[in-house]
């Protein structure tokens, strides 16, 4: 199995470390690799996040961590298996902090638009419709209306600091966009490759499940039950077992949200709960 991964950039940290959470400890074979092995059978490719689609379309690669965006802009033939949820940002639309224009409507026939979402402005103006001269350019777009290369850009925005930075001020959205695991149809088409794929995306989504969850245990009074019920409810309900010995208490296991964990300590020791041990969780599956 080989999956194409971002070599830099805004993605490559994210995929870092929910690879790291994961236990997919990625061996590179040199300091200046390109590849990585990590685990039996299974290589990473580190290539242009923009780049990636065009591998996992073509064969080159079975899977692709990327951003929406850029596998809308390149519109080729991928299958999105999962929502990785880092890498959050949108694609917007600014100009000049001087431009009388407040959304794309308002913009002149013929605006000129840098950019190097070329695909997705294109579409964006046309269904507003609005023509536009788009002007590719490879990066640094919120430069270009500084030196009278455009009038408008469409880039990736994350704060907006950087359109600050450069006098300009966003007035429209194309898309939000965040990082995907993509993969080939063919490869996912084929049985047996194709469930080596679906069962790599489960590893990732069981890390993904555990964010912001904890696994809490506590000793409680049987006769408490009700309440605990209330208090822990768990995915399924607080899992109760019977603690040897003593049929009065019960030990009670649950998973919680992070944010809710001081409340529902506060509540068990409230009727009765001791012993309360609260440990993060690595995977969580369904």
């Amino acid at each position: 199995m080989r999956i194409a991964l971002p070599n830099k950039g805004r993605l490559a940290e994210g995929v870092r470390t929910l690879f790291e959470r994961a236990g997919l400890d990625l061996r590179f074979r040199g300091d200046r690799a390109l590849q990585a092995s990590f685990g039996e059978g299974r290589t990473a490719l580190f290539v242009r996040s923009a780049d990636i689609p065009e591998f996992v379309a073509n064969g080159a690669a079975d899977l692709g961590i990327t951003g929406r965006d850029l596998v809308e802009e390149v519109g080729r033939d991928v299958t999105t298996l999962l929502e990785l949820g880092f890498g959050q940002c949108r694609l917007g639309l600014a100009v000049r902090n001087d431009d009388p224009a407040q959304r794309v409507e308002e913009l002149p026939d013929g605006v000129k638009v840098a950019t190097s979402f070329v695909n997705l402005t294109r579409r964006y103006f046309e269904a507003n419709g609005k023509s536009a001269e788009i002007v590719p350019v490879g990066g640094a777009a919120e430069v270009t209306p500084l030196l009278g290369v455009a009038d408008a850009i469409v880039d990736v925005v994350d704060t907006g600091s950087t359109l600050r930075m450069n006098g300009l001020r966003e007035i429209g959205s194309l898309l939000d966009s965040a990082a995907v695991l993509v993969a080939n149809p063919a490869t996912l088409a084929d049985p047996e490759r194709g469930r080596q794929l679906s069962d790599f995306a489960g590893t990732l989504e069981s890390v993904l499940r555990a964010r912001g969850k904890r696994y809490l245990m506590a000793n409680v009074p049987r006769a408490a039950l009700a309440e605990i019920r209330r208090i822990l409810p768990g995915i399924n309900g607080p899992t109760i077992v019977n603690v040897l010995d003593d049929t009065e208490i019960v030990a009670a296991h649950a998973v919680v949200n992070r944010g809710e964990v001081d409340r529902v300590i506060a509540e068990l020791k409230a009727v009765g709960a001791a012993g309360i041990l609260v440990t993060p969780i690595e995977r969580l599956m369904p």
